[in-house]
């Protein structure tokens, strides 16, 4: 086994993990998660995509909320996906599991 310290800035490969998820314990949502999987590499706003396809939300919301954090990227996407349908700020937290607070802070935040 091959084992080596990964430098703090490294990320995890999202690819490969959500990959092997797929192809070992839910090979029923393998045809849903293709799009997603034949990138070349997953963004943070891929791995909420990938996220509400295999797992049910409806358990335990609230204690995996706490362990969430947002880079700019992922941050702006969810405020365009915001623009292109239309939603409000209620509407968008609901969507993505966010608090309204945290919706409005980013908008302040980036001034949009």
């Amino acid at each position: 086994m091959n084992h080596h310290k990964q430098s703090p800035s490294m990320t995890p490969d999202y690819k490969r993990i959500y990959s092997d998820l797929v192809d070992m314990k839910y090979p029923e949502k393998k045809q849903e998660c293709a799009k997603i999987l034949s990138k070349k590499n997953l963004s943070a706003f891929d791995v909420i995509e990938i996220n509400s396809i295999i797992f049910n939300y409806s358990q335990n919301i609230k204690a995996n909320q706490s362990h969430r954090s947002y880079n700019k990227e992922t941050i702006y996407k969810i405020l365009e996906y915001q623009k292109k349908n239309y939603l409000n700020n209620t509407q968008l937290a609901l969507h993505f599991k966010l608090s309204r607070n945290t919706v409005a802070k980013w908008k302040n935040l980036f001034n949009i």
